[in-house]
């Protein structure tokens, strides 16, 4: 009988795969039990927005200390474990009261300011928050190159702009010498033929501007013609005088509307706060805006990173982070301490909107009152990178408006009695601002 030798190796190689597979798979379950204990830096950095970011950073002081590797710092330099961490986030007035020694020293620190108590935070939270101040910083991401930043001037089949131009060239000059041999051709065959080429040398006619000038009505036209056009011009450059329409001067500070009213929907009304009870709109001091940028010091923009035409003119990350700075000289803050050193600086804004002084407008009248929106007059700002003067801002445009403007009157008690009388007298249930004395001089001029 023949002698089969490896007759087992199938059961052998099929149990030796099981035993891989059954330590692949132990493997993995330990490792994703490592990752349950340690944490998740993914939920982490959700959860360390949500609740941490307004007063804590990675890297940096803020309102809090820096939380980078809070964990491995508090166990190496002070001897405290996470169990210490967990109470300290659910509960840190209650530390602070039982007389905690770090507790009391980090309160102290940062000036009584007491941090927040959370208490519906699980320990697992936590341990995705901790695994997410120890994770590494994510590397930079580096923009795509831009052909035109390239400059290798190719187009996407390989054929460079130098060669098309090259190309269009020598067909021009093959077009040019074609031409000239053609007009010498025609030359010699009517030389042939005794056809005479040369200009007439005839008498010529009166100049046209001496036969122009004897002809008076064309002159007599022409006049009133010319008279009329200037006046027409002179009297559209006057009426331009002091219309600043489009005007957007170059402030100290480079504000975007662009971002704070329209990526971050920040309402106008929070910095121009005056714009309801007053005549001006006002300018916001610099204390509505540390309001924000006390926590916000670096301007990270947009995930996928600023549009092409940003980079064109120069509004990078690192552009808006430098006005941000500018902000902190101004009111005098200090990022390292999170302080006011009281050393400020006047902000010298330049004004854009600005009517004569003859002419009375009230910010309350129409924004409370009348409920009208700042786009009315001040256009799209949300979507303005620099501020400019959007409407022409002339007596007639706000003629118009006051012709064409219903009142509001849905919850509006202050016309209620006068809209009642004027309803009568005109027969209409809807009035505009003209029909309530939006027309009269003494409305808009003292």
């Amino acid at each position: 009988m023949k002698k089969v030798l490896y007759r087992h190796l199938f059961s052998k190689v099929l149990g030796f795969s099981l035993l891989l597979f059954s330590v692949s798979f132990y493997a993995q379950e330990e490792a994703s039990a490592d990752v349950a204990a340690g944490g998740d830096p993914v939920k982490g950095k959700q959860l360390f927005n949500q609740n941490c970011a307004a007063c804590h950073a990675l890297d940096r002081k803020m309102t809090g200390p820096a939380l980078a590797n809070v964990e491995s710092r508090l166990s190496e330099d002070e001897g405290l474990d996470k169990e210490w961490l967990y109470t300290w986030i659910k509960n840190s007035p209650g530390m602070i009261k039982s007389g905690d020694a770090y507790a009391n020293k980090i309160y102290a620190e940062y000036n009584q300011a007491a941090m927040t108590a959370f208490p519906t935070l699980s320990n697992q939270d936590i341990d995705d928050i901790l695994a997410y101040t120890a994770a590494p910083p994510p590397a930079p991401a580096v923009p795509a190159a831009t052909a035109a930043a390239t400059g290798t001037g190719e187009s996407e089949g390989g054929i460079s702009n130098e060669m098309i131009l090259g190309a269009l060239a020598l067909v021009f000059g093959l077009l040019v010498v074609m031409l000239i041999l053609v007009n010498n051709t025609l030359r010699r065959i009517a030389e042939a033929n005794g056809v005479d080429l040369e200009k007439d040398k005839a008498e010529k006619g009166l100049p046209i501007w001496k036969a122009f000038v004897k002809n008076q009505f064309l002159v007599l036209v022409s006049a009133i013609f010319l008279l009329l056009a200037s006046g027409y011009f002179a009297y559209g450059w006057m009426m331009q005088v002091g219309v600043d329409q489009g005007y957007a001067p170059v402030q100290p500070i480079h504000y975007s509307h662009k971002i704070h009213a329209g990526d971050n929907k920040i309402e106008c009304k929070y910095c121009h706060s005056s714009a309801r009870v007053s005549k001006t709109s006002g300018i916001p001091s610099l204390n509505v805006c540390m309001n924000c940028h006390k926590s916000i010091y670096e301007y990270k923009g947009n995930p996928e990173g600023p549009s092409a035409e940003d980079l064109a003119n120069g509004y990078t990350n690192e552009f808006y982070t430098g006005e941000i700075k500018k902000l902190y000289k101004a009111v005098g803050w200090d990022e390292e301490e999170q302080r006011y050193t009281g050393e400020s600086q006047p902000v010298e804004w330049v004004r854009i909107h600005n009517l004569p002084d003859f002419a009375y407008f009230n910010h309350s009248q129409h924004v409370s009152v009348a409920g009208i929106e700042c786009q009315t007059c001040h256009g799209p700002v949300e979507e303005m990178e620099i501020m400019e003067q959007y409407a022409p801002l002339t007596m007639g445009w706000c003629v118009n408006c006051h012709r064409e403007t219903n009142v509001k009157m849905e919850g509006n008690e202050y016309y209620a009695a006068i809209h009642a009388e004027l309803s009568k007298k005109y027969g209409v249930e809807e009035l505009t601002a003209a029909m309530m004395g939006g027309m009269e001089c003494g409305k808009c001029h003292y």
